[in-house]
């Protein structure tokens, strides 16, 4: 089965330690691993599904990536359109289970491949080569506008923390990004990473997805990088409130936040940040 994580041999170069007259030295080091993961759909009954994406992306909650994939691009509205999910054997030698096969159910249409939606993705941008903002602007079927979930800023502050201190791949090989779903008291309940920030979160979309807990309502999403306009339409999708970063969100992901009724924070460090969009579900307290 597919790893997180890898070893490769590296010069290490300390020039503090070759002015001291010691040399450069040769050491194995830990590092988060790249694959691909073609994301095959269709009807039940004999062949084939047809390859409708690949990602890049780290191997683990393989089946989670593929059913978060679905939802957030409006293939499917929960799990009961999914009938079967399965990891199965590429072509590589020796095998890396890097095809997910996925069945619909009964009734639910297959996607068409459409030259101007190309499903290809990498780690880097999520989703490429669409033709225009219109065709990726899916629209949720969560009204998250009339959501009341309130949250306090200094709750908020403690957020970025608690996800580092969870992010067990990211300390072996400083090289993952990670998406975590937390309850309106600050709970984390279930945290993914991925080389990819858009495949973290479809992973922990995928996960509530079959653990029949969508709509997101009252929860929150917090992703250890920035806030681009995919990742905010993700969280649309599954119904959630409040998305934070932190890092910086683009002018894309605030328009999009505001049309939906989010809230959207950036830069989430130390006792700061900005709120780009929703600022009433953000509480502050006044000194006493």
């Amino acid at each position: 089965m597919g790893r997180a994580t890898d070893r490769r041999g590296v010069l290490r170069i300390d020039l503090e330690a070759v002015t001291a007259g010691r040399g450069s030295v040769r050491r194995p080091d830990t590092l988060a691993v790249e694959e691909p993961l073609e994301i095959r759909v269709g009807a039940a009954g004999p062949g084939r599904r047809r390859p409708l994406a690949v990602t890049m992306r780290t191997p683990g909650d393989d089946l989670d990536l593929a059913i978060g994939f679905l939802l957030t691009e409006g293939l499917i509205r929960s799990t009961d359109d999914v009938s079967t999910a399965q990891l199965c054997a590429g072509a590589e030698t020796p095998n890396t289970y890097n095809v997910v096969d996925v069945v619909l159910a009964p009734g639910v249409p297959a996607p068409t491949t459409d030259p101007s939606r190309n499903f290809y993705t990498t780690s880097s941008c999520g989703v490429c080569g669409k033709a225009s903002i219109d065709a990726v602007r899916t629209r949720s079927l969560f009204p998250v506008a009339a959501d009341p979930l309130s949250v306090s800023a200094t709750l908020l502050t403690e957020l970025p923390d608690r996800l580092r201190a969870a992010q067990r791949g990211f300390d072996r090989t400083g090289g993952l990004h990670a998406a975590g779903l937390f309850t309106h008291d600050g709970e984390l309940v279930v945290l993914r990473e991925d080389v990819g920030r858009h495949n973290a979160v479809d992973k922990v979309i995928g996960w509530a997805v079959r653990e029949r807990r969508l709509p997101l309502a009252g929860h929150l999403l917090l992703v250890s990088g920035r806030a681009s306009f995919e990742l905010t339409q993700k969280a649309w999708m599954a119904g959630l409130p409040l998305l934070a970063a932190v890092s910086a969100p683009s002018t894309l992901a605030v328009e999009l936040a505001d049309e939906a009724g989010m809230t959207l924070v950036g830069f989430l460090r130390g006792r700061t940040m900005n709120v780009y969009a929703g600022p009433h579900r953000i509480t502050v307290e006044q000194p006493a």
